[in-house]
């Protein structure tokens, strides 16, 4: 029986392996390794899938790194959450949470599952931000009399 040229991804060693060979492959642009481009790329992503945990990094921290990989900018996560620019500043500054709809659209743009966004984190609140840990800030406080 004659040896498959790729099998099923056993190993970060292999799965570094494919992923070189795959880059190799789409910069030669020759439509005659499509096909191995597509099964690469399954591969690949099925090592992704059952490897890669996001369990330790916050959604904000994520977003940005993805958003530096896939070389996008602020302004067009406007275009692709139908945001406007100010709410998108509050999110990637931890001011607004991430709604439902907006780690949807995140998930399918950039082929990820919605639990690696929807995830709790801290927000900074606009008010108390100068203070170190924030979120303890966040509540009504007492004034002395002398000073109400």
């Amino acid at each position: 029986m004659e040896k498959l040229k790729y099998t099923v991804i056993k190993s970060k060693k292999q799965y570094d392996e494919y992923c070189n060979i795959l880059e190799e492959l789409i910069s030669t642009d020759d439509e005659k390794f499509s096909d191995e481009i597509e099964l690469l790329t399954i591969l690949i992503e099925k090592w992704d899938n059952e490897h890669n945990s996001f369990e330790d990094v916050d959604p904000i921290e994520l977003l940005k790194s993805l958003m530096e990989s896939n070389n996008l900018k602020a302004k067009d996560l406007v275009e692709i959450l139908d945001l406007s620019k100010g709410m998108v500043s509050k999110i990637l500054n931890y001011q607004k949470g991430l709604s439902k709809e907006t780690i949807r659209k995140l998930s399918n743009y950039l082929n990820i599952s919605q639990e690696a966004f929807n995830r709790p984190y801290k927000l900074v609140n606009e008010v108390n931000k100068h203070f170190r840990n924030a979120s303890l800030m966040n509540t009504r406080k007492k004034l002395n009399k002398e000073f109400a």
